[in-house]
């Protein structure tokens, strides 16, 4: 693997060396094609993978990648079906939230990083997704949780952007105004709450995994505990009442809609604050380092990357591409277009990223060797169905106050501490 790793290296700078054969004979014209699924094709990413792919093959005339978009949410049907019928393609978009999936029916090839300059933060998020700890794909770009809040409006009170949590509190307190209908803050109590919900609690505790070393959820540790108290206390205090049952779009509106000061969301949703807002009245704060001086603890986000399918015959090719696009050149592109941050180390000194205060300070948080990643459990069968069927409901009931939040992480616990030991069993544990 390490040699078709630099053999794809070289074949991505438009290289060639002996010995970097080994793929089936090209067809007449000498051109190797190749079939990449885009795992979220639409008018937001088809356009960047097309100019990748246009810059892929300048540099690498006869290799050709032919481009199939498949919207996000029918992406893992796709594979799926592809896997028991046939039809995968030779390299697609894969994220660490379907990668358990895919490398338990076989259907990747892990790969040799060796020579990309990666964010070790980010291989060890990849590694961790899957039983045997190997990298079942060329990571391109990670996310992460950010409070973004209204510049303006801390202007107009006096109050400083808070850099602890305690602040933060006292910043939402004071920035709350029910008589012109402004909050201090936004929970996200629908859809995609717990999430958010665990961000903010781990971020208070500082606790650095979701399990300990026994296999025993770390959940409902009474440091969580009382951090999800402290949230669930804003609610219709300095929150408003229909944040039980918001959403992610219904939360953007309240903040783009000029009612909201502080909302906790991830570097995706810039784009919609910015052409609503304006560029000059959003900021992005990180998570805050607990109050006892631990390292700041932050949530993994899904990572986006390129798998390499196991059935596919052109392996060096597809090889080629994939780490092309998870270039300095490439990933700075995709980094850029898409408001991700980038995998590839040698990007972080690009001078778009520190013309942009959220991504900068995004990166300064991740590239920090003191900052702790709780990596979420994406390796869990049940993990989706723990968080969103059994555990959305009733964290709506918390923040109505007919459920405490002691009750409900003792749920929760129990639940992903029963679901890791099945999948200890299974894996040989």
């Amino acid at each position: 693997m390490a040699r078709r790793l630099l053999c794809a290296l070289l074949i991505g700078a438009g290289l060639t060396m002996t010995g970097c054969g080994g793929d089936p004979a090209p067809s007449g014209d000498g051109t190797t094609t190749i079939t990449f699924w885009d795992d979220n094709g639409g008018p937001a990413r088809t356009p960047v993978w097309q100019h990748i792919i246009a810059e892929f093959q300048k540099a690498n005339p006869k290799i050709k990648v032919e481009y199939v978009g498949i919207p996000i949410a029918q992406v893992q049907q796709k594979y799926d079906t592809a896997i028991a019928g046939g039809g995968l393609p030779d390299v697609g978009g894969v994220s660490t939230a379907m990668l358990a999936n895919l490398v338990a029916q076989k259907a990747l090839d892990p790969v040799d990083l060796t020579g990309l300059p990666l964010n070790e933060q980010v291989v060890n998020s990849v590694k961790s997704t899957v039983p045997d700890g190997k990298t079942y794909m060329v990571p391109m770009s990670t996310n992460m949780g950010v409070f973004w809040y209204r510049t303006d409006w801390f202007k107009e009170k006096g109050v400083t952007p808070p850099e602890t949590w305690a602040q933060f509190f006292d910043a939402v307190g004071a920035l709350t105004d029910k008589g012109q209908n402004r909050y201090g803050f936004t929970i996200r109590g629908g859809a995609g709450s717990i999430a958010q919900a665990l961000e903010v609690m781990y971020g208070q505790s500082g606790i650095p995994q979701m399990f300990d070393a026994s296999g025993v959820s770390t959940v409902n540790d009474p440091r969580n505990v009382e951090a999800l108290e402290k949230l669930a206390g804003l609610f219709k205090t300095n929150t408003p009442e229909a944040d039980a049952t918001n959403d992610y779009a219904k939360m953007v509106a309240q903040f783009d809609g000029g009612s909201i000061a502080v909302m906790q969301h991830n570097l995706g949703s810039y784009n919609d604050h910015v052409k609503t807002l304006g560029a000059d009245k959003v900021a992005a704060l990180p998570v805050f380092r607990p109050a006892d001086g631990a390292p700041r603890a932050v949530l993994s986000n899904p990572i986006a990357g390129i798998g390499l399918f196991a059935s596919g015959e052109k392996k060096d090719a597809a090889l080629a591409f994939a780490t092309f696009a998870a270039g300095k050149a490439m990933n700075s592109y995709w980094a850029d277009k898409t408001g991700v941050l980038p995998a590839n180390t040698e990007v972080n000194s690009e001078p778009w990223i520190k013309e942009r205060q959220h991504v900068s300070a995004a990166l300064d948080v991740l590239n920090d060797p003191a900052t702790a990643v709780v990596q979420m459990p994406y390796h869990l069968p049940e993990f989706n169905a723990i968080t969103k069927t059994d555990a959305e409901p009733n964290f709506q009931k918390v923040l109505l106050g007919e459920l405490s939040a002691k009750e409900f992480l003792n749920g929760m616990a129990t639940a992903l501490t029963e679901a890791q030991a099945k999948w200890k069993q299974r894996n040989g544990g």
